[in-house]
């Protein structure tokens, strides 16, 4: 490498702005996903990004309960420049059955974008991502779509989400009138109002600009709807809070912006904002440091797999956020878990669902890697060093279904497709230690669905999707306060009084399984030794480190 290396990772991680964009299903999460694409000149036409997505949709089996549902199963990834900034965006799955794959997207940015349903406002999926948010201190951008219909007050969309969330919100624009009174937004920082005017044909440029928030000809112009905004941003002016970065970047305030996305109203605003406020890559803790973005050694951590992306070569495409250094296409890394070398001389970028070849990639990027199996989620590549990036989460399933093989002679088959499967993250599987009769969970009916279609058509294996008894699941760990043997002991003994009813996961760790919540309550006071977590973070290595104290 070059002298002048460090300056220039430094300089290309400053650029690098990676977001995910989340949503209740039906906000307008995909619609302005393409609106971004298209006012960053990704894109020229909207619709591209479905266009593309119906496709690519062809290419694949099982995407075949995609297209039956009309719902979107698997995340995207697209990778845009905009004011010198290199935007990576990752539009994320809405339908509740595939929660899952939002919750590890949202480990691999460094910000995200809440579409709220002016109408609808906070709803149960946005408060579930947003609990995933919060707990990780993810910078939050806040958008509230479609204010062209009647929506709820502003005001009162703005209380919901402060006592919703349990965050600050600092408006930077605000709606004058709504529905088909809808006139505009007041930018507060740019003091000037943005002119609504319908249709997403217009040039995205063109917008009419007008300067001051109190011009008194907005009262003419405007009527009604202007005074009533105007009373409003006077109050917000006297009670909201300003906006203050550290709190922001901590996870604890959320700018606001209106607008409507089908319109391509209110967009730029959004765009610059991500530009200007959401963070560069940041450091990302490892089990054996922390990894700074800027340093010159090369590492990265795969957050997702989609398997069967092409049918016909059977491929496997792993997604690395890169958390150091530079990569260079053909260069050696190494997997941690396994040991092995790999040398990816085919990793491709997203651009609005084009494939491309990449040479290079910094901090930040999303980058796609083909295998054959050899990746799997939560691996760590790096040129070398021994590390293991932490918080890829797994959560306690809701809902379960025995497994059988339809014909006994396929059991292998079964058995590794399932393998697979649960280490790309599409179910979790579960060895209770008293039966043979493997256990499925899932966060929605859906993904049995997709499972029992996957086996059959990618793995020739038939399988019986069979109900089963248990509704709750925790995983089980220790703390009795007397040092790692002493917990050790303690799990032991927990598990071994209660086999009937513990599995183990993927990666081996325990996990009791219940029929009815009252019967967690009453394991929780009967043994207050025990730990039990509705959430797991991936990796065997992570889990035992618990299990160590």
């Amino acid at each position: 490498m070059s002298a002048d290396t460090p300056s220039r990772i430094a300089q290309e991680v400053r650029r690098r702005r990676t977001f995910a964009i989340i949503s209740h299903p039906d906000a307008g999460k995909t619609t302005l996903t393409e609106k971004l694409l298209l006012f960053s000149g990704a894109i020229q036409i909207a619709g591209s990004v479905k266009a593309r997505k119906a496709s690519r949709h062809a290419t694949s089996d099982w995407m075949e309960i995609e297209k039956q549902r009309g719902i979107s199963v698997a995340s995207s990834v697209m990778q845009m420049e905009y004011r010198d900034c290199v935007i990576n965006l990752l539009d994320t799955p809405g339908h509740q059955d595939f929660s899952e794959d939002t919750y590890r997207v949202l480990t691999a940015v460094d910000a995200a974008l809440m579409v709220i349903d002016a109408a609808n406002g906070v709803e149960p999926q946005t408060r579930r991502l947003l609990q995933v948010c919060r707990a990780r201190n993810t910078p939050i951008l806040t958008f509230v779509n479609k204010m062209d219909r009647e929506v709820k007050d502003p005001l009162a969309l703005m209380d919901e989400i402060e006592r919703e969330l349990g965050m600050e919100v600092v408006p930077f624009t605000w709606p004058v009138g709504m529905g088909k009174a809808f006139h505009g937004v007041m930018d507060l920082r740019e003091k000037q109002m943005r002119v609504f005017s319908p249709g997403e044909d217009r040039d995205r440029n063109a917008d009419e600009i007008l300067a001051g928030l109190d011009n008194p000809a907005y009262a003419q112009r405007f009527g009604m709807q202007y005074e009533q905004a105007q009373g409003e941003i006077e109050l917000l002016t006297d009670a909201a809070p300003p906006f203050d970065a550290a709190a922001f970047l901590a996870g604890r305030q959320t700018p606001m912006f209106f607008g409507s996305a089908v319109n391509n109203f209110g967009v730029r605003e959004v765009l610059d904002a991500l530009v200007d406020l959401a963070p560069a890559p940041n450091r990302r803790a490892a089990l054996q440091r922390v990894v700074e973005p800027e340093e010159p050694k090369f590492s990265g951590v795969v957050f997702k797999i989609q398997a069967n992306m092409d049918p016909a070569h059977r491929d496997r495409i792993a997604f690395l956020r890169v958390a150091s250094g530079h990569f260079e296409r053909g260069m050696r890394l190494k997997i941690t878990r396994s040991g092995k070398e790999l040398r990816p001389n085919t990793v491709v970028s997203f651009l609005s669902q084009r494939r491309e070849l990449l040479d290079e990639a910094f901090a930040g990027d999303i980058i796609g890697i083909p295998n054959h199996g050899v990746l799997q989620l939560g691996d760590t590549l790096s040129e070398g060093e021994p590390l293991q990036f932490t918080g890829l989460p797994f959560f306690a399933p809701e809902m379960f279904r025995s497994v059988e093989v339809a014909h006994p002679l396929k059991t292998k088959q079964l058995r590794a497709g399932l393998t697979q499967l649960g280490e790309e993250g599409a179910i979790q599987v579960f060895r209770p230690i008293a039966g043979t009769v493997l256990l499925l969970g899932a966060v929605g009916q859906l993904q049995f669905e997709v499972v029992a279609h996957r086996l059959e058509h990618e793995y020739g294996c038939k399988a019986r999707i069979l109900p089963a008894r248990y509704n709750v699941a925790r995983w089980v760990t220790a703390d009795t306060g007397d040092g790692a043997a002493a917990d050790e002991r303690e799990l032991k003994r927990f598990v071994d009084g209660n086999s009937h009813r513990v599995a183990h996961d993927a990666v081996d760790a325990p996990c009791v399984l219940l029929e009815y919540a009252g019967e967690l309550r009453a394991m929780q006071e009967n043994w207050p030794r025990i730990r039990f977590h509705a959430l797991r973070e991936h990796a065997g290595l992570m889990f035992q480190k618990q299990l160590e104290g």
